[in-house]
């Protein structure tokens, strides 16, 4: 392979790369401003580790372009200098601007996908966890705010947490009244170490922050008798609300994965 095929080889390297590196850009940014989740793992180390093998590929191509083009300089073989720089083709440049939305499509509607397999993994996984196991609800359904109920709770979210991995971050929730207004009480597998025998537990302790839509949904539940599920995704975390009634009485079962970063 002479000079003048060596730097055409690294002609190409060195666009190409370049090329890589601009859909390398877009990708991530577009990964990251509309929230994909396309990689696992941390995204910004997968980044530099790509966006350095890239740099490398240029960086390469260039001292290897630079040294041989002073060494056909120096041979006076350089006359072949018109060939290498032709015009872009029209059709090329449109490909290269159009393929940028086709690449969004493709990451958009990977991520769109992924979405709804995990969303029809969690439900049909929380909803077998409460058909075969829902029994073990009955004992806490009716509601009266104690040591005695609370650690019920405990027990039974203990039981589940070795069930199913959706099951981890598992709690119930409830209606109550704090200071004359009306709140929703979440209890959870851990007994509070606040409490003891001489210190009881406090309501104030047990309020559940919420959204608006989410309290539309739980005053929909336990005072309108609306019992369908509520399935909620952010981008760390997927969760889902689940009635669970017996003879007229109800709480919330709540499941969070906790699992989107």
């Amino acid at each position: 392979m002479n000079n003048k095929s060596l730097v055409k080889l690294s002609n190409i390297i060195g666009i190409v790369s370049i090329i890589l590196l601009i859909y390398w850009v877009f990708i991530f940014i577009s990964v990251t401003v509309f929230e994909l989740k396309i990689f696992r793992g941390d995204l910004e180390d997968i980044f530099f580790s790509i966006l350095l093998g890239i740099s490398t590929l240029i960086v390469g191509a260039l001292l290897v372009n630079i040294m041989f083009n002073l060494t056909r300089i120096a041979e006076k073989h350089n006359n072949d200098g018109a060939s290498i720089s032709k015009k872009v083709s029209k059709k090329w440049v449109i490909a290269f601007i159009l393929s940028f939305p086709l690449i969004f499509g493709l990451l958009y509607g990977g991520d769109y996908l992924r979405i709804k397999k995990e969303e029809k993994s969690f439900i049909a996984s929380t909803q077998s966890v409460v058909e075969t196991y829902g029994m073990k609800f009955d004992n806490i359904v009716n509601y009266s705010f104690g040591e005695e109920w609370i650690l019920d709770v405990a027990n039974t979210l203990g039981f589940f947490y070795n069930i199913d991995v959706y099951c981890s971050n598992m709690t119930v929730i409830v209606p109550d009244i704090v200071e004359d207004m009306p709140v929703f009480l979440e209890f959870e597998r851990y007994y509070p170490s606040t409490c003891s025998d001489t210190v009881s537990p406090m309501k104030k302790d047990y309020i559940l922050k919420t959204t608006k839509a989410e309290r539309d949904y739980l005053n929909g539940v336990f005072f309108h008798k609306k019992e369908a599920i509520r399935y909620d995704k952010t981008r760390y975390q997927q969760e889902l609300f689940y009635p669970y009634s017996k003879n007229g009485k109800i709480i919330v079962i709540y499941f969070s994965d906790n699992n989107y970063e």
